[in-house]
């Protein structure tokens, strides 16, 4: 994608939306694609051409940051989705980096740091705040824990249900209308996959997901 990069701004201050946008128009390496006050407008904005990139505001009055960045996937937007925010709650990171987001900034960052990681972000890199880049850990962690579920068929997703239940292999067999046997195979099979030493410890993780 050849520069300059084209950046729309969403925040709901107009002081500071005015400031970003100021910044943007600074560097010869992007241009000024628009600014919206609401995630409604940015919607609007993109209906019909898309910016390199959204430098996106996560707390705002109505559509909140991440009901934005959904809509704009779930509209197909292929823009570049940076966050810039004053959280630096873990749980802010996590959800907004789970529901497709290109970065994490915030908004203490250094303009000239600001505009090299939105470079940074234009070159496929995920950009993310020292002060929150620890997160990302516990995400990968917890999508990882998630993976060996995935990987589960039909029927050992019920029985694992069941298990989670509190179910017996007995109560499990009559429940699905298959033998003991049968569910006992599952249930080593379910062991092994989820790499578990007990099929409580795996009812805990399945609970926790």
């Amino acid at each position: 994608m050849s520069k300059p990069y084209s950046v729309l701004v969403v925040d709901d201050h107009p002081l500071l939306r005015r400031g970003i946008c100021q910044l943007i128009a600074s560097d010869e390496d992007f241009t000024l694609f628009g600014e919206a006050g609401t995630g409604l407008d940015a919607l609007a904005a993109v209906a019909n051409e898309e910016p390199d990139i959204v430098l996106l505001d996560l707390n705002m009055k109505g559509m909140s940051g991440l009901d934005t960045l959904t809509a704009l996937r779930q509209e197909s937007v292929t823009a570049r989705v940076v966050i810039l925010t004053v959280s630096d709650a873990k749980q802010d990171v996590i959800r907004l980096m789970k529901a497709g987001a290109d970065g994490y900034l915030l908004k203490d960052t250094e303009p000239d740091l600001l505009l090299e990681q939105l470079k940074q972000a234009m070159q496929g890199h995920r950009v993310i705040s020292d002060e929150v880049a620890e997160f990302l850990y516990d995400l990968k962690a917890s999508q990882e824990e998630s993976s060996w579920i995935d990987a589960l068929t039909p029927r050992e997703l019920q029985i694992l249900q069941h298990l989670a239940e509190g179910l017996s292999n007995r109560a499990i067999s009559e429940e699905l209308h298959i033998s003991e046997g049968t569910v006992k195979v599952h249930v080593k099979n379910l062991l092994r996959k989820a790499n578990a030493k007990s099929r409580t410890e795996m009812a805990v993780r399945y609970l926790n997901q």
